[in-house]
């Protein structure tokens, strides 16, 4: 398929008073047209951080050292910040962690939502009205032009998640990033914006880019699966083949840590992920790993291919 996002070889870190500390490694990742491409691991491995690169909204200490992001054929890393305001919330819109906090309490849904077809479509009056009702049909927001009205703290978690998502889909946007979308909701509504999501995908073509750290939501809804541990992508493959056959002892370690119906016991990974301050020689998972031999205290495994659209950064 046509890639529509190229993440190629990202080095960021973040400048403190100790000096650089590097953040991400050599991150490479393709999102491609009409996909959902989910990004996993586990708390602070840097999945915010690669997906905030992709709209240059970085903290005022992040420095991003090497790499490239590529949109349309353009590295947005180095375009003009004129043109870079008319494809972040346009084209590449943003799916916030918390629905709780994104909209202004002291304006309408309908306003904030006129807002941004205002600013992204050029529409006013009557045609706007009309573009923000259709979107918030779009969410399946019942009594549309009735909920237009209604001020934030009227709208639950999961219509707000719809009313941001409703946002974006009024801008056309070509790329959705939907950070951790579901982790403020209730496990109902977790499953109803998911099915919204998976819906809107294919009713409109736009690509997904999923960061999550539920390997059960990934399994359910994503195509493609990039696992991340503390910085670097360690496996990436299609979801069947990553869920049938995962070849990191990292993604199998989460794997089995999934909970299941069948009453086995669940299994842990021991230890903590490293800390940006922490100094690790080789494979960054190899202070946890089982299967660790010397080469890889010392080398960094590299992405290879192991079968088609499939790869992995471990010596074994």
């Amino acid at each position: 398929m046509d890639k529509i996002l190229e993440i190629k070889k990202l080095n960021l870190g973040f400048n403190t008073e100790g000096g650089f500390r590097q953040a991400l490694w050599d991150v490479s990742l393709d999102l491609n047209h009409g996909e959902m491409h989910a990004l996993v691991g586990e708390s602070g491995c840097g999945k915010t951080i690669t997906a905030m690169s992709t709209l240059r909204l970085l903290p005022k200490n992040a420095e991003i050292k090497s790499g490239e992001i590529i949109y349309r054929g353009e590295d947005i890393l180095n375009i003009a910040p004129a043109k870079l305001s008319t494809i972040r919330g346009a084209k590449i819109a943003l799916i916030p962690q918390d629905p709780m906090t994104s909209l202004n309490p002291l304006y309408t849904v309908g306003d904030q939502l006129l807002e941004v077809i205002k600013i992204h479509q050029g529409l006013s009056g009557k045609a706007a009205y009309e573009k923000a009702i259709e979107a918030l049909k779009t969410v399946q927001i019942p009594s549309a032009e009735e909920r237009f009205k209604s001020y934030p703290h009227e709208f639950s978690g999961g219509m707000k998640q719809r009313a941001i998502i409703a946002m974006a889909l009024a801008c056309r946007a070509e790329i959705l990033i939907a950070d951790e979308p579901t982790t403020a909701l209730d496990v109902t509504i977790q499953a109803q914006i998911m099915k919204l999501l998976q819906k809107i995908k294919t009713e409109t073509g736009v690509s997904i880019l999923l960061i999550t750290h539920d390997l059960a939501l990934v399994s359910e809804n994503a195509d493609f699966v990039s696992v991340m541990y503390a910085g670097r992508i360690v496996e990436s493959a299609r979801a069947e083949d990553f869920f049938k056959q995962p070849r990191h002892p990292y993604s199998l370690a989460l794997l089995k840590s999934i909970p299941s119906n069948r009453g086995e016991k669940l299994e842990t990974i021991q230890g903590q992920p490293p800390s940006i301050y922490q100094e690790i020689t080789g494979c960054r998972f190899h202070p946890r790993c089982e299967k660790c031999f010397e080469k890889c205290k010392t080398e960094i495994p590299p992405l290879i291919p192991t079968a088609p659209n499939h790869t992995v950064a471990c010596w074994r």
